[in-house]
């Protein structure tokens, strides 16, 4: 009988433990109760410049996994942006289990002077810096505070990016692949299946990581966090077909860590990118090209060409290989050594 008593007491308090409500969530010093969300103001702070960095947290009313989101790393990539403050709205921390932690615009300064990439505070690319510098110049400090402010406090992490004010984009979602860490790689794998795209992107695929992390999502793979990144949309544009896939594929993943109730949206069969090519342009001119993202393409054709300020030909556009387009410079502008097709191998 007492043994009865003691196994009925023991699944009593398995089950009273299993459906606690977790501990308020600690973030830039304040107290996040369970079931509510906390807006935040980052103050960026420099010996030239001040800028921040606007983050809301989402603390969920079960415990679960924390996860970091980034939008706006690149100020003129308005749909995550504009997906970002959906989300802000939609999520409800009262139907949640875990945390999110969503950086809504990570380069506030890009955003506001419409400054295509860089930050115009000091001329750097965000998504080159990382992990960044607690003193340094505006681009090298958020990055630092995303780094360890953010990334440092996650259990999975998700970069949300598209192809900018001159890039036209076929939609996809990425993760890191490194065969010293097949368990991060595997997890940031199921990662990007969930977020429904068709096509996914692997970087990478090397033995290990041995460099600077550079880029926002690698920062975290350096840590051992498994993350993931969407590339969708572009062309300096706010496409409403863009930002409601961006916030789909954001709440399926969601659905996949155990965040929000429900099944991720599975895509049957999606086509894998190990490898791809960049194209880049051999002079500074106007450039012409039909082609467009997503477009098929083979190794000898021409995909466009390039003249001088007079309208004269100086230089025609060959592929290097057979594949698909991801993405492309769509407007006239060209400089020698800018970056003018992103082909993906097709395996």
């Amino acid at each position: 009988m007492r043994k009865l008593l003691f196994y009925i007491t023991l699944l009593l308090v398995t089950a009273t433990s299993l459906h606690a409500k977790p501990k308020p969530f600690l973030f830039n010093q304040k107290q996040i109760k369970p079931g509510t969300k906390q807006a935040f103001l980052l103050p960026v702070i420099t010996a030239t410049d001040s800028t921040f960095i606007p983050v809301t947290v989402f603390h969920g009313i079960k415990s679960g996994p924390v996860l970091g989101i980034t939008a706006g790393v690149h100020g003129l990539e308005y749909a995550p942006i504009m997906a970002a403050q959906a989300l802000n709205q939609e999520l409800d921390p009262t139907k949640m289990s875990g945390t999110v932690i969503l950086v809504q615009l990570a380069n506030v300064p890009g955003f506001l002077n419409r400054s295509l990439r860089v930050n115009p505070l000091d001329n750097k690319n965000l998504n080159r810096v990382f992990p960044g510098k607690a003193n340094s110049t505006s681009t090298d400090k958020i990055a630092w505070i995303i780094s360890n402010q953010i990334i440092a406090r996650c259990n999975y992490f998700l970069d949300v990016h598209d192809g900018d004010a001159n890039g036209d984009l076929r939609p996809y979602s990425g993760y890191y692949n490194y065969f010293d860490k097949p368990a991060v790689s595997e997890k940031a794998k199921q990662m990007a299946l969930a977020l429904g795209f068709d096509f996914i992107v692997q970087f990478g695929n090397e033995q290990s990581l041995t460099e600077a992390s550079i880029y926002c999502s690698r920062e975290a793979t350096k840590r051992n966090i498994p993350a993931a990144d969407i590339e969708c949309g572009g062309k300096g544009r706010v496409d409403e077909k863009n930002v409601l896939q961006i916030q789909a594929a954001i709440k399926s993943l969601m659905r996949h860590l155990g965040i929000l109730e429900g099944q991720p949206n599975a895509v049957q069969n999606p086509a894998f990118i190990a490898k791809r090519t960049t194209v880049n342009s051999e002079h500074t001119g106007i450039f012409y090209s039909d082609f467009t993202s997503g477009d098929y393409v083979k190794k000898g054709m021409q995909l466009g060409f390039t003249t001088d300020f007079f309208g004269n030909k100086i230089g025609y556009v060959t592929c290097p290989i057979d594949g698909i387009i991801l993405y492309k410079t769509f407007n006239p502008p060209i400089k020698k050594g800018d970056g003018l097709f992103n082909i993906g191998h097709i395996q």
